[in-house]
């Protein structure tokens, strides 16, 4: 299926906006520290309240969701290979 020459992915998403991200792995003492070093990278400014950390039911995963301010799809597709990429982590949402 082809595009129209005048789309724009960024059409999907108006920037700058709330963005919340979702990045879950094995609970450690280390995991949430590695997660908040990739996204103070790529979101320097975090308001107060933006992370939310969410143990598994039987504890052995923790899901770290952060809502920014995302300034364009550039900043948000970095985010996210970064993240992604990691060893630690195991999906991003």
């Amino acid at each position: 299926m082809e595009t129209p020459e005048n789309f724009e992915s960024d059409d999907l998403i108006k920037f700058p906006c709330d963005f919340p991200i979702k990045i879950m792995g094995q609970a450690s003492p280390e995991f949430e520290g590695i997660v908040m070093e990739i996204v103070h990278r790529h979101c320097p400014n975090l308001g107060e309240g933006a992370v939310k950390l969410r143990p598994s039911s039987g504890g052995k995963y923790v899901s770290i969701t952060v809502t920014f301010v995302a300034q364009s799809r550039a900043q948000l597709d970095a985010l996210y290979c970064e993240l992604s990429g990691h060893e630690k982590v195991h999906m991003v949402l």
